[in-house]
């Protein structure tokens, strides 16, 4: 017999079970099976759900949640082992499904980016922007007018695409080309930040400090096999700037209990509304116009399945049923990873030499470890030939400087994001070599602290390998395939396949990847479109 589930999805860490026998869920006739339960399958289901229809989730592995989950890594330890920060959750999706009457709390990263330099400077990149402006004035006084000028042009952009309201280009099918460059009008800059700078050109254009322009370089490469002076990565930091979450334009920050509440919140709401989740149920055979084969054999039949597994995951589920124009691209889509995420847990908060002190502001935003020029080429170009760099860009979050309740007293959680590294080392493998990759993880970050890595107490180590392993992501790829431009808008997936019945509502689609969920929200609309 299954386990009940429990009233409150983060009441079991997202580990949900069954919630009848397989044969009594294959008994039933479904309006829709979402494939997948990330935090978008999870979205899609509920936005069906209440419309509704009769909706099924099924999720191969034991946890809900895919990349933005809660793991217990350590006894008394919960972490996010992939997502870390919330920033793109849209607010339709939080309005529409109450995640705030539900329990969704989060707290402003308001401190910003710390930035240390190897010569004892730092720089401090507050999200008020007059704070900031006082500090870019002592650190950096000839890129002032620069600096406002690289934020306005930011804002200018968010503005003309995504003005808060219906307007919103995420909101509803992918724009086309036309449709984006008749919002943008004759704002060449525009243009070039959203289609054709690299990150490298970006700041150089705007910031006279090459200090200041190297604190900016790793924000164009996230999630993304590309050198920040490939041409397109400008675009990357603008989608990452281009939230409204609370209200505030470009703003990010710390979910209460982890950003895995987001996924258990979106369950809850999904399930308020009537939808069926399960988990542990395989699905190995995506059939169009018929539903699913699990892999005991089952098949379980709707007019709809939604896949939320990324689109070559999904291809491999279609099979021979592939429609041939629709494999070809989507074999087309570049779906390696190169980033490293590390859980770590510590005695105490980095002590930063260039500002000493183990609880500063500086610990209650997020922390980049800057490379030179050249160390961004040399480290691209090393992961590129399967051998790791002598230094890694990190990001640092600290997920219990704000929520005490993610670790036992006397303990802090530290997120490292790190890049580049290959997904196939050129000799042994990741089982052998992580124990390296986390020394040269540490190591780029202890040559700015006096405490690292004496403070750590222990580390998780998730290549892009092991996250393919563990959350099902092709090549461990976070974003479901590029987010280059030339990978975007509706140049993305359409939730809509070619084959009947199929659609698609994860990462691959409109608008791309992070922690969204409008995708769902959109492929939702499509189904219920297309009855």
């Amino acid at each position: 017999m299954p386990t009940p589930q429990p009233a409150r999805t983060a009441d079991a860490l997202g580990l949900l079970g069954l919630p009848a026998p397989v044969a009594e869920l294959a008994a039933q006739r479904w309006d829709a099976i979402v494939v997948g339960a990330g935090h978008n399958g999870l979205t899609c289901a509920a936005y069906l759900a209440r419309a509704g229809r009769q909706v099924l989730v099924l999720e191969a592995r034991p946890r809900v949640g895919g990349a933005c989950t809660i793991e217990e890594v350590w006894p008394g330890v919960r972490v996010s082992p992939c997502a870390y920060l919330v920033g793109l959750l849209h607010p339709r999706v939080i309005a529409d499904l109450d995640l705030a009457g539900l329990g969704f709390a989060w707290v402003p990263a308001s401190a910003g980016m710390f930035v240390p330099f190897e010569d004892g400077s730092s720089v401090q990149l507050w999200d008020d922007d007059a704070r900031c402006e006082d500090e870019i004035h002592r650190f950096a006084p000839g890129s002032l007018d620069g600096w406002r000028a690289f934020g306005a042009l930011k804002a200018r952009l968010r503005e003309a695409l995504r003005p808060d309201g219906d307007g919103d280009l995420w909101l509803g099918p992918a724009p086309s080309r036309d449709q984006i460059e008749a919002r943008l009008g004759g704002d060449g800059d525009a243009r070039g930040l959203l289609f054709e700078w690299s990150m490298a050109d970006f700041a150089a254009r705007y910031l006279a400090d090459e200090r200041l322009q190297l604190a900016y370089l790793g924000q164009g490469v996230i999630g993304t096999k590309a050198s920040p002076f490939d041409p397109g990565t400008a675009s990357i930091h603008f989608h990452h700037q281009s939230g409204r979450l609370g209200g505030v334009p470009g703003t990010w920050g710390y979910v209460k209990g982890g950003m895995g509440m987001v996924s258990f919140l979106l369950c809850d709401a999904a399930r308020k509304a009537g939808a069926v989740v399960a988990t542990g149920v395989p699905v190995a055979r995506i059939i169009p116009g018929r539903g699913v084969e699990l892999e005991g054999g089952e098949r379980i039949e709707a007019r709809a399945v939604v896949s939320n597994a990324d689109p070559r995951v999904t291809l491999g589920l279609l099979g021979d049923a592939a429609d041939h124009g629709w494999r070809t691209r989507v074999e087309a889509i570049p779906m390696t990873g190169c980033t490293v995420k590390l859980n770590v847990t510590l005695r105490a908060l980095p002590d930063f030499l260039a500002r000493p002190g183990t609880r500063q502001p500086h610990h209650f935003g997020q922390i980049n470890t800057p490379l030179t020029k050249d160390q961004w080429r040399a480290g691209y170009a090393a992961a590129q030939a399967g051998y790791l760099p002598e230094r890694l860009w990190t990001e640092l979050y600290f997920q219990s400087v704000h929520d005490a309740s993610v670790a036992p007293e006397g303990v802090h959680t530290m997120s490292v994001f790190a890049q580049y590294v290959p997904h196939t080392l050129e000799s042994g493998d990741w089982d052998s070599r992580r124990e390296e990759v986390k020394q040269l993880a540490l190591g780029s970050i202890g040559r700015f602290c006096s405490n690292i890595p004496d403070a750590v107490i222990d580390a998780q180590v998730l290549g892009p390998p092991d996250i393919e392993r563990a959350v099902g992501l092709t090549g461990g790829h976070i974003f479901q395939g590029e987010c280059l431009p030339q990978f975007m808008w509706d140049q993305r997936l359409d939730y809509r396949t070619p084959m009947p019945g199929v659609f698609l509502c994860g990462a691959g689609t409109h608008p791309g990847g992070s922690v969204i969920a409008i995708n769902g929200r959109n492929a939702a609309l499509a189904v219920l479109g297309s009855a």
